[in-house]
């Protein structure tokens, strides 16, 4: 039996019995409910009427979000390119009708997520579309819950195709990963970013958090690194796992933003306080 953590959504190996705990949910950047640990499955999300909804974000950017919400409540970004698609961040459930509505997009080429709070049931997602590869960031191998021969570890950078490729960013954890697309945005281009950059209500400025949650903050040092990794990239859209948007300059969104947090960590404003 195939369990799911009800709090974040992720899979486990097959076992006769679910765990007694969760160790991403046991991890300081994440949180286990007051009354202890639960556990579900796919049949019985199904039978409590889950479902998957499919939108539209932009042209060949498409998000998937299960309603009820499953889990932490992530949206799959699913992107194509003329090679077939990618779903990055895939949610902790999946239907039949869904499937069949990404195998209409295109050939599959993987699944991959940003990092350990997004796997959700990204192996079966990888089964149900053709036994496709879960790329996954080396650095974070030791939380993969369910060892399976799809998942491939990568170490800094995955092109998935010409065009599409996973570059490792660290921060909230140490294989945080982000997807640079270079077609979106009507070619301007667009950055998937899980959470490693977070966009903030106003849209013009993001965050970087150890853990979100919790309100555990990175260090000035790191996110200008982040920033600095990112500048690289060619994107002027950002979308999180959640559907937030930084609608355009995201690039010099990211920099502002990361030269802002380290100078009020490093204590600049603190004649402010």
């Amino acid at each position: 039996m195939i369990w799911i953590c009800e709090t974040c959504g992720v899979e486990t190996a097959d076992l006769p019995e679910p765990p007694e705990a969760c160790e991403i949910c046991e991890d300081e950047r994440q949180w286990v409910p007051e009354d202890g640990q639960h556990w579900t499955t796919l049949d019985r999300l199904r039978d409590a009427g889950t479902r998957i909804t499919v939108t539209e974000v932009e042209p060949d950017l498409w998000g998937l979000r299960a309603e009820p919400s499953v889990g932490i409540g992530q949206q799959t970004m699913v992107v194509r390119v003329p090679e077939g698609v990618l779903l990055f961040d895939c949610v902790g459930y999946l239907d039949d009708a869904t499937v069949e509505q990404v195998r209409a997009l295109g050939p599959t080429l993987a699944v991959a997520a940003s990092h350990p709070h997004m796997y959700g049931v990204q192996t079966e997602w990888a089964r149900a579309l053709g036994d496709v590869p879960v790329l996954l960031a080396s650095p974070d191998a030791e939380w993969v819950r369910r060892r399976d021969p799809l998942v491939e570890l990568y170490d800094e950078r995955r092109e998935v195709a010409p065009g599409l490729t996973l570059h490792r960013v660290g921060g909230h954890f140490r294989g945080q990963a982000v997807v640079a697309w270079t077609a979106g945005a009507e070619g301007r281009g667009v950055l998937l970013a899980g959470d490693a950059v977070f966009p903030n209500p106003d849209r013009r400025s993001v965050s970087f958090m150890r853990s979100y949650p919790n309100r555990i903050p990175l260090s000035g040092n790191v996110v200008q690194r982040i920033a600095d990794q990112l500048e690289g990239l060619h994107y002027d859209r950002l979308y999180n796992n959640f559907g937030a948007v930084v609608p355009d300059s995201a690039k010099a969104v990211v920099r502002a933003s990361a030269d802002r947090h380290a100078a009020w960590t490093r204590g600049d404003f603190d004649h402010l306080t």
